[in-house]
């Protein structure tokens, strides 16, 4: 297995054709074709399915593709670490922000990477946290803001800021302005799956209380969750960033969940296995110092909302 193998199957596989990696490349089809075949050849797996329409992924394909993009992106910053030694900060950086994060913050953090690194490329990924974890784990992204959860092996995390969890429910619904865990067993949730932070974080709370929590609905993407509590199908647990974040800017009730509160702790995450080049090591470094007066004044706008 070597890294023109591995090149020659990500861009296929990403593309889902030989002939669009073939232009991107640079490189004729057979070629391409011949390597991806040597890399069956040599792990005993079939990883693509050829059709009319291009290829798709196997199972093995599909594990093989996540770990080959971080082997890539880490010989990658090795390249970028050897340049940065001569007194360059260029390369690419990248970053997976989780949802909450992601829709106050990116563009921020996008200007200020490329006023401070002018030489260098920000790549930015959205994701849930469990899969910001993942992705650290193999490589593939440099540093992340995500949900802390828990202690996670090889992953080290410094928190930045809380974010409380409030009961979400339709503008007119009759609701108090507190509720205690216990109570919150009276209402039906439309609530993330469980690889979701959130999931995670008002389980592990009601599970701490022996509350048994009503699950009504499971949907992940926030907009159409929001939709189903608006039309008076449930109720959501969700940081208040999330309904500011509504495009449509509907109003909905929010009631504190009390005694006890939830609050959700936003960390920047990055690999203690992998070694951080110069660049990412100063890229981390501004994150911490410009996510602050980011939340600050979501904060502000939280307030307004609330009041």
């Amino acid at each position: 297995m070597n890294l023109d193998q591995l090149e020659a199957f990500v861009h296929v596989a990403e593309l889902s054709s030989f002939t669009r990696a073939s232009a991107i490349l640079g490189r004729t089809q057979p070629a391409l074709s011949r390597l991806v075949r040597q890399l069956e050849v040599e792990l005993r797996q079939n990883l693509l399915l050829r059709n009319g329409r291009g290829v798709v992924l196997t199972e093995a394909g599909k594990v093989l593709l996540e770990h080959s993009k971080g082997i890539l992106h880490q010989v990658e910053g090795a390249r970028d670490a050897l340049k940065n030694l001569q007194g360059s900060l260029d390369g690419q950086f990248k970053i997976g922000l989780a949802p909450s994060v992601a829709r106050f913050a990116t563009l921020a953090l996008v200007r200020s990477f490329q006023a401070q690194f002018p030489q260098a490329t920000i790549a930015v990924s959205e994701g849930l946290s469990s899969y910001l974890v993942e992705w650290l784990a193999m490589g593939r992204i440099d540093a992340a803001i995500l949900y802390d959860t828990g202690e996670t092996p090889l992953i080290d995390k410094r928190t930045l800021f809380t974010e409380e969890i409030y009961l979400i429910s339709r503008a007119n619904a009759d609701m108090p302005d507190t509720i205690s865990m216990a109570e919150l067993a009276r209402y039906p949730l439309i609530i993330p799956g469980r690889q979701h932070a959130i999931r995670t974080l008002v389980e592990m709370c009601a599970s701490e209380r022996r509350v048994q929590l009503d699950i009504a609905l499971e949907i992940d993407a926030v907009p159409p969750l929001l939709d189903l509590v608006d039309e008076g199908h449930g109720h959501a647990a969700l940081p208040l960033n999330a309904i500011l974040a509504d495009a449509r800017q509907r109003r909905f009730r929010c009631t504190r969940i009390v005694d006890p509160v939830i609050r959700g702790r936003m960390a920047l995450a990055t690999n203690n296995q992998h070694p951080m080049s110069r660049l990412a090591t100063r890229a981390v470094a501004m994150l911490e110092s410009e996510i602050m007066p980011l939340y600050e004044a979501r904060q502000k706008n939280i307030d307004a909302y609330l009041g």
